[in-house]
């Protein structure tokens, strides 16, 4: 098997099994923040690596991993990649509490990772779409680590009922966090984004919350959103 990242010069890869399979996107010069970016339920790090390099900053690195195969009993226990099971999609479906704080772990680590490498926690903006938009919410309010920014596409916040104490050891209280939702959305209700939306601001400060909605938009992402969020990592991550 053929490892596309074992070229790597800095730190080993190996030890982070998330990022040894990773789609990255490195800057066209000196790389001084980092853009993590989680996949949706069934998809894989290419597709987002794709939208990310259509709006890349010369000097961000964009990293997109690949969620394992897991069987999903949302859809009938058919293994694909998914960050962990899905039972339902409404705010009262049971939740995968175990594999939810698992996943959580493994990005923690690429977060790690990245900072042993020479990029501080506060240049790193941790994202995602539908799912991995869920996990990136989940994992930055439970983190000790200060991120740059959050970005949650089309998504919700996991065990959204531990909140707001199950964050009270995160680094993240005053992060700034773009969420962006689909108003025809079939699959995540923008209903749900918005209580996703309210239920955030009783966690970190509530001017730090962006909600923006996209008429027409279902669930996916369109290019005024990609161009929000090109703007919001700018702003975040602006040149050193």
């Amino acid at each position: 098997m053929i490892n596309h990242s074992s070229h790597c010069m800095c730190g080993n890869n190996m030890s982070v099994p998330l990022l040894s399979e990773a789609v990255t996107v490195p800057g066209t010069e000196k790389e001084t923040a980092v853009v993590i970016f989680l996949h949706g339920l069934g998809d894989t790090g290419h597709g987002w690596a794709d939208a990310m390099t259509s709006i890349r900053l010369p000097y961000i690195k964009y990293i997109c991993p690949h969620a394992p195969r897991i069987p999903v009993t949302l859809n009938m226990k058919m293994n694909m990649p998914s960050w962990f099971d899905l039972i339902g999609l409404s705010p009262e479906s049971p939740e995968d509490e175990a594999g939810i704080k698992k996943a959580a772990e493994n990005i923690k680590a690429i977060i790690d990772h990245e900072v042993k490498n020479g990029i501080p926690s506060s240049r790193i903006i941790l994202g995602g779409f539908s799912q991995g938009g869920a996990l990136s919410l989940y994992t930055a309010l439970t983190s000790q680590q200060q991120l740059a920014a959050v970005v949650g596409l089309s998504c919700w916040l996991p065990l959204h009922k531990t909140f707001p104490q199950a964050a009270s050891g995160s680094g993240n209280k005053g992060t700034p966090i773009l969420q962006c939702h689909g108003e025809m959305d079939p699959m995540i209700p923008v209903q749900f984004g918005a209580m996703t939306a309210e239920k955030l601001k009783t966690i970190v400060s509530p001017q730090n919350v962006t909600f923006r909605t996209y008429p027409g938009l279902m669930h996916s992402s369109c290019p005024q959103e990609m161009s929000a969020v090109k703007e919001f990592i700018e702003k975040q991550l602006p040149r050193v």
